[in-house]
């Protein structure tokens, strides 16, 4: 059964429900059957890279927040993730536009490595305060995760990967997507937001289920006369 997960990597939501999915999907009897695909959305695709504005200031221009409101609110969250086991320096976190941090995620997806490159990029994110837009950075993110630190510049220098992208975010809007994170299982269910474990339990046993149903090959068959494959008629 296919799991769709549409995110963005400056989400810090995203990282939160990567972990609580993750958690659910380890109690989930058949998870050996679920092969989940990471799908790219941009929150703020015109944003202007900006490692000298912080965060917080970045959230509160763009929402017309107090810059007081806006700390508030990353702290809210911070501890959120603690909750989850993941460590996040809000404070130190880089203002940077996603878009070649999904290019670079598309690339390790083609090589079989698409949750590895979610999670080398949200950490590099929310712990390790890097700047997800510079290629260097992303170089050697790629091979921490077995991809080719020169394959991954060549990829960046160019616009490889730019069409994926787009179609993600052209995907994710006919689907009536508009927050991330955003889990589409089996293409019948969806949930939205970093849920709690439960909900995502819950939901991938009835999407299962189904799915499982359709899966059947067996036939009910009325037998009458006939030739066998080995001609035994």
């Amino acid at each position: 059964m296919k799991i769709e997960i549409w995110s963005d990597v400056m989400c810090p939501f995203c990282y939160i429900g990567k972990r609580r999915f993750e958690q659910a999907l380890e109690q989930f009897e058949y998870k050996n059957e679920v092969q989940v695909e990471w799908k790219s959305f941009q929150l703020n695709p015109d944003l202007v890279t900006d490692t000298t504005l912080t965060t917080a200031q970045y959230l509160a221009d763009r929402k017309g927040f107090p810059l007081d409101h806006a700390i508030e609110l990353q702290n809210h969250v911070t501890e959120m993730a603690a909750e989850v086991g993941l460590a996040y320096n809000l404070d130190k976190a880089l203002v940077a536009n996603s878009f070649d941090a999904h290019r670079f995620a598309h690339l390790a997806k083609q090589k079989g490595l698409g949750d590895e490159a979610e999670e080398a990029l949200f950490k590099a994110y929310f712990t390790d305060s890097q700047n997800i837009a510079d290629h260097e950075v992303l170089a050697q993110l790629g091979a921490s995760i077995g991809l080719d630190a020169q394959e991954v510049h060549h990829t960046l220098s160019g616009n490889k990967f730019a069409i994926d992208v787009n179609r993600d975010v052209a995907e994710a809007a006919q689907l009536g997507i508009n927050a991330v994170p955003f889990f589409v299982m089996d293409r019948k269910y969806g949930v939205s937001g970093a849920q709690h474990v439960d909900v995502f339990l819950q939901t991938l046993e009835k999407s299962f289920n189904e799915w499982s149903v359709t899966q059947q090959s067996k036939l009910d068959v009325i037998s009458g006369e006939s030739c066998g494959v080995e001609g035994n008629c």
